[in-house]
This record gives structure tokens, sequence and C-alpha cells, in this order.
């Protein structure tokens, strides 16, 4: 039997293989899970809390910037 006509058929046998063993090994998906809820009452639009970033660096001298140039 010669190997390379048969090349096709033994690279889609490994992707079976290989296939069917992910699904073997992996683990059980857990049971869907729901979290519990609790009611919030959203805060009026003239009062709600708005989310803040600060970003605090030095900014970069002319050599630093140019050594990553």
């Amino acid at each position: 039997m010669n190997v390379a006509k048969n090349m096709e058929v033994i690279a889609v046998a490994a992707a079976i293989l290989l296939g069917a063993s992910c699904y073997a090994i992996a683990p059980a998906s857990p049971a869907l899970q729901v979290a519990s809820s609790t009611v919030t009452l959203a805060a009026p639009a003239n009062k709600a809390a708005m989310q803040v970033v600060v970003v605090k660096a030095k900014r970069l001298t002319a050599l630093e910037k140019a050594r990553f140039a």
C-alpha cells in the first residue's frame, strides 16, 4: 500500500479521531445555573452615578519615544 496515494484518507481519519477524542475527554458541562437576582431600583436620571476612569502615568521623554520608535 502506497502511503503517498492514501495521504488524504489518513488526514481525514486523523481529523475524525481527533474530533472524537476531544468529545470523549471533555468534562461534562455543568447544569444551567441561574443567578438569584434582587430587584434594585435605578437612581433618577439626574442623580445617576457616572463611572470615571482615571489613568495616572508620566509622559515619555523624547529620548524614550525615540527608543520605542
